[in-house]
């Protein structure tokens, strides 16, 4: 995921188009006659990039990983060397959590194909190479005695991450941002 080939303009739309479509009708609404009539294309021009709806859910779910991938990196470079406890990483942490209420098509997305993964092998090894990511980066953080967290202690936080992302989805959009500070705010406090 880290050297992804450029994509067309086409192909970047038709991928666009497929994560709207998950996040306004789910995976259940996903058909290449959807991503056509979304992205505003003749009908049969999604099935001519992606022939089969395996085809088409398993592009989706790597573009998803893509885009999670880059704030996942952009993560780890801003908390290089801090400690997780600190109050500048809780701020970190907290922007970028909030980053995806902000993209919220993409989270919806990215959750739908999480659940999707637990019944599809394929998505299942895409995703969870992004999950290790994500783990690897908050356990590489150290804590204030200057050790690194433990792997189940990082899973558990990047667990609780995703729990206060759902938590906010069903709010109504004033009240998200608030809740996924103070959720945040509660996690980080209980690390110290």
């Amino acid at each position: 995921m880290t050297d992804v080939p450029p994509r067309s303009d086409r192909m970047e739309l038709v991928l666009a188009s497929a994560v709207h479509v998950i996040a306004e009708h789910g995976l259940r609404g996903l058909t290449h006659r959807a991503v056509d009539r979304e992205a505003g294309l003749p009908e049969g021009s999604c099935s001519a990039y992606l022939r089969t709806r395996e085809a088409l859910v398993l592009a989706v779910t790597e573009y998803v990983a893509e885009r999670v991938a880059g704030h996942v990196r952009d993560l780890a470079e801003e908390l290089t060397g801090r400690p997780l406890d600190d109050d500048r990483a809780a701020e970190t942490i907290t922007r970028f959590v909030l980053r995806w209420v902000d993209e919220r098509e993409v989270l919806v997305a990215r959750l739908e194909l999480t659940i999707q993964a637990s019944r599809d092998p394929a998505l299942a090894a895409t995703l969870g190479k992004l999950r290790k990511d994500l783990v690897d980066v908050v356990a590489g953080m150290p804590t204030a005695r200057g050790e690194p967290h433990g792997a189940a202690a990082a899973e558990t936080l990047v667990s609780s991450f995703d729990g206060v992302l759902i938590g906010a989805l069903p709010r109504p959009a004033a009240q998200r941002k608030a809740f996924v500070r103070r959720s945040i705010e509660a996690l980080m406090t209980g690390l110290g």
